[in-house]
């Protein structure tokens, strides 16, 4: 396919995966079950950061966190004490995301949330910067800054250590992208959805090498970059609405 062809394509698969029917089995859903702004980022940024594996079991275990939560994040956040840890009745909690790494998280929610409104506010992209490898990695500073070393940064991708950083990329696009179709929420008002990227996994990668959109092998930082320099040429204000075409290609088995 030329230029033209392949814009007309994933245009036309944007539009059809970027349907409301598509929360029903995917792990959007879990957020979207609140509608208080701090409810929706916290639950979010838990959901998206288990989120590798099946959808059944990211959707699966983001419920039992929840459930944990008394189904209300923000309140319990604001006032979380480590014996509530007494009430979560798992060790295990995704994979080897574990009952000491949510604890840790929810320390750090709790520091980040009194001095904070919004988590947009650790996300914001400066002047001069077109993505978000920069705010990307200022978050993970303040997120881990009282223990630097804590096992749980493993599960907060770096992208100066060049990650895809695939989950956080995939948040970022729940809150940040604005249409009128429903399932991105569109909340966060500060931040343009130009700069966003796309999330890229095994499974995105490789629908993209088939498109001869990218050509490197890996999945990392440089990789998504080089998404960019294309789905921005294909539309430069709302470049990660093409995050829907190539999962749904990935998922539909098109191609």
């Amino acid at each position: 396919m030329n230029f033209q062809e392949l814009k007309d394509f994933l245009d036309e698969k944007a539009n059809l995966y970027n349907h409301i029917d598509f929360i029903e089995n995917d792990p959007i859903q879990i957020p979207h079950r609140f509608s208080l702004l701090q409810d929706i980022e916290i639950a979010g940024f838990l959901t998206a950061t288990i989120s590798w594996g099946t959808r059944k079991s990211i959707i699966s275990d983001a419920e039992k966190i929840l459930s944990w939560m008394g189904n209300a994040p923000y309140d319990f956040v604001l006032n979380f004490q480590d014996s509530d840890m007494d009430f979560f009745n798992h060790n295990a909690v995704h994979r080897t995301f574990n009952k000491e790494d949510l604890q840790y998280f929810m320390r750090n929610l709790n520091r980040l949330y009194k001095e904070n409104n919004s988590l947009e506010n650790l996300f914001l992209v400066k002047e001069d910067e077109t993505n978000f490898y920069h705010s990307l990695h200022r978050f993970r500073t303040e997120f881990f800054k009282e223990n630097p070393m804590h096992r749980s940064t493993k599960h907060v991708s770096s992208t100066y250590k060049n990650s895809s950083a695939k989950r956080l990329i995939m948040f970022l696009r729940w809150m940040v992208r604005q249409d009128r179709k429903g399932v991105d929420f569109g909340i966060w008002k500060n931040i343009n959805q130009k700069n966003l990227s796309i999330p890229l996994d095994v499974h995105t990668g490789n629908i993209s090498r088939k498109l001869n959109i990218i050509q490197r092998k890996q999945n990392d930082w440089k990789t998504v970059e080089e998404m960019d320099l294309v789905l921005r040429k294909f539309d430069d204000k709302d470049p990660a609405k093409y995050d829907f075409a190539l999962f749904g290609l990935g998922i539909a088995k098109e191609i």
